[in-house]
């Protein structure tokens, strides 16, 4: 039995009977000579967006290789990204009752634990717009793209969509499409995008066993002198007090290696290639910002002085860009070896501090 009271002279009681009236409940009793702000107010409270309630599901060979986070985004239809990362980040999502980050590959026969979630309301649904993005390489396996700087690859934790999103957006008829890799926000260049689930547990394998070639160019402060260094610190990803999620290096993180060059020397700054042996978050970054030589435009690691002052003239990102990638085919094992040229604000850049040398 349920009552409302909502006044002196409004009062209602309801309960269930198996049968329903068209007003969206079972059987009520009204005292009241305003009825209808009775019913109106008890449609309020019908009209709640539902929720998925716990549960738990097998993962099959289907799913092997693919990221614990596009699993999620694959089962739960209709719920925010935000909602899903946050069950992640907070362990309501359990894989074999433990919890995981959203880095996680799922395996073949994980159970997975999923909380209840509540379906996105319609300002929460927004349409997402299709993006168009510079293609370096396609075929029916894959697709590589030269991402622009200041566009996150997807979407979630307040990001309401990215590439990956705008990418399905512009392509409806396309069944499978999932990113291999994550690029920064704030970085630009090669990204690649599988269009089989075969091509991705392909490529996700090559990473893992530091197959191919990525390489990346940054500008950094200072006079970078080895002309090609090993730099080998672990890292660790960790919170700030303001919630902000970071990459330090710690003796008991995670095993990184990217291998420094030297390409051009600009008065107080270097243009390096840095080679990615390991993939982890933000790893050229905090190695070059740890090694003393921060990467101009980082917000998180670098200089705020000379980003700023960057930024008044009219370069206001971060250099750091994919650059080149070796890497043999996912499906045909034919090498491919793919550039995406320094946008053109990178280039005018350089050329404005060649000429101050």
């Amino acid at each position: 039995m349920r009552i409302w009271l909502t006044g002196g002279d409004l009062l209602a009681v309801s309960w269930t009977t198996g049968f329903s009236t068209p007003d969206g409940f079972n059987s009520v009793f009204l005292w009241s000579p305003n009825y209808k702000a009775l019913l109106s107010m008890c449609k309020q409270t019908s009209d709640k967006k539902p929720t998925f309630s716990v549960r738990l599901v097998r993962a099959d060979a289907g799913s092997d290789g693919q990221r614990i986070d596009n699993f999620l985004i694959r089962e739960c239809k209709g719920v925010p990204k935000s909602h899903l990362y946050k069950a992640i980040r907070s362990g309501q999502v359990r894989v074999n009752k433990g919890r995981v980050q959203a880095e996680y590959r799922v395996k073949d026969g994980d159970e997975i634990r999923i909380p209840p979630l509540r379906v996105a309301t319609p300002d929460e649904n927004r349409v997402v717009p299709a993006g168009q993005f510079p293609i370096v390489f396609e075929d029916d396996a894959l697709i590589v793209i030269d991402k622009p700087s200041g566009v996150a690859v997807h979407g979630g934790s307040g990001v309401s969509f990215g590439v990956i999103e705008q990418m399905r957006a512009a392509r409806p008829e396309a069944r499978f499409l999932e990113l291999a890799h994550r690029l920064d926000k704030e970085t630009s260049g090669l990204l690649m995008i599988a269009k089989k689930r075969a091509a991705l547990v392909a490529l996700h394998g090559m990473f893992k066993e530091s197959r191919g070639r990525k390489c990346y160019l940054a500008l950094v402060e200072g006079d970078w002198v080895n002309d090609r260094q090993h730099i080998r610190l672990p890292l660790e990803k960790y919170l700030t007090r303001d919630g902000e999620r970071r990459v330090r290096v710690r003796p008991d993180g995670k095993v990184a290696h990217t291998i420094v060059s030297k390409e051009a020397r600009f008065g107080r700054y270097t243009l390096v290639k840095a080679e990615l042996r390991t993939g982890r978050t933000h790893q050229i970054r905090v190695h070059l910002a740890a090694s003393g030589f921060p990467i101009v435009g980082d917000e998180k690691y670098g200089n705020d002085e000379t980003r700023i002052a960057f930024a008044r003239q009219g370069f206001a990102r971060m250099f750091l860009h994919a650059h080149t990638l070796e890497i043999p085919h996912p499906v045909t094992q034919e090498p491919l070896s793919l550039t995406a040229p320094l946008p053109e604000v990178c280039r005018q850049l350089l050329d404005r501090l060649a000429v101050r040398r």
